[in-house]
């Protein structure tokens, strides 16, 4: 075929209301905003998008589009290297890194719909069903609505759940315990049973309850300490039994690589972490050091990466992220045995629905 180029590049923002208020250890939010990324190329049209504020679609337009048009619709990595170079004076952490991720998809996407393949196709592998986890159980639910929550995953056939603690940056101890066994309770013994303090506690702190989610069969202690503090992360995998986790925050190889040596399995965003592109050098990293990866969030958009990855351990099925799927998006398949099969149509299946999605547009 023909080198097809870049057309145009252009992003859009959307505020999605959550059901509920919502919270984890360390925020709370009533809505969640969607940065979509459209690429074009004759007559494709690829998708992505991330989960960040409504300017992350200025950085789109003021400063990434103009660096992807005209290149190869074929290139996506030299794309996103050529992004990667443009933002050193933006700073590629944050806000930026988002943008890129938004970019990255949407090119990845672009390519394989130009060639009428799907992705896991163009990446040499055979797509296979990704484990899935029930993610929610928010700090501002009543036991009523996690004991729901919880209960609809498992009759989902999803065999793993995770809930988040830490509630009000770990001072609500008591609280945190009880939840988590009432979470025991709820979904037996026979699935297993995950946590997140989303960085609440101090690395003593975590280590002391951690020893108490232990007795409580959890198995995986997400951010029990900041992602940033790599000694509290090691204090806190040496003192308990569950696997310590960390990486959803990484932006960029280099953050991960350096979180890679102090816990037991990497998370990675694909919506963070610089797009496909990223996803699979941060992969390598971690199975050079003996680990498998987890995939954070966004499972619609990370099914195809997650499942041409040998050492993934799981997907997050987030709650408010599914939701926004459901509404927005055509092409979404619901996980079948605790396991979500990605799409064979071309590119990874997805596309914004317009009409849906134009009362919530904010940029």
């Amino acid at each position: 075929m023909t080198d097809p180029r870049v057309a145009s590049v252009a992003a859009t923002a959307y505020t999605v209301p959550t059901d509920q208020p919502e919270a984890d250890g360390t925020i709370a939010w009533d809505h969640t905003t969607v940065v979509v990324v459209e690429a074009r190329a004759e007559d494709a049209v690829g998708t992505g998008w991330t989960f960040a504020p409504a300017s992350g679609a200025h950085v789109v337009a003021d400063v990434l589009a103009p660096v992807v048009e005209g290149r190869s619709a074929l290139a996506p990595a030299t794309a996103q290297a050529a992004m990667v170079r443009a933002v050193r004076n933006a700073g590629r952490v944050g806000l930026v890194g988002t943008a890129i991720s938004a970019v990255d998809i949407a090119l990845w996407d672009l390519g394989a719909r130009l060639q009428d393949i799907p992705l896991t196709r163009w990446w040499g592998v055979e797509p296979r069903p990704v484990p899935v986890y029930g993610s929610g159980g928010f700090t501002t639910y009543s036991d009523g609505d996690l004991r729901a929550q919880l209960a609809g995953w498992v009759d989902q056939g999803i065999p793993r759940v995770k809930i988040k603690i830490g509630e009000s940056w770990g001072s609500c101890e008591r609280r945190d315990l009880e939840r988590t066994a009432l979470a025991r309770r709820v979904v037996g013994h026979d699935v297993e049973l995950y946590v997140d303090a989303n960085g609440g506690y101090t690395a003593g702190q975590a280590v002391r309850m951690g020893r108490r989610f232990d007795d409580l069969g959890v198995r995986w202690f997400e951010e029990p300490v900041s992602s940033d503090d790599l000694a509290g992360l090691a204090t806190v995998r040496a003192g308990v039994t569950a696997d310590v986790t960390a990486g959803e925050y990484g932006y960029d190889l280099a953050t991960l690589a350096r979180l890679a040596p102090v816990v037991d399995c990497l998370q990675v965003d694909v919506t963070r972490c610089g797009g496909y592109t990223e996803w699979f050098r941060v992969a390598a990293v971690a199975a050079a050091h003996g680990l498998d990866v987890s995939a954070h969030c966004a499972p619609y958009l990370t099914a195809p990466v997650a499942a041409a990855t040998p050492r993934l351990r799981h997907l997050e099925w987030f709650h408010d992220h599914v939701r926004i799927a459901r509404e927005l998006v055509e092409g979404y398949a619901d996980p079948v045995d605790g396991a979500l099969l990605p799409l064979d149509g071309p590119g990874h299946g997805l596309r914004l629905r317009r009409e849906a999605a134009e009362r919530y547009r904010v940029a």
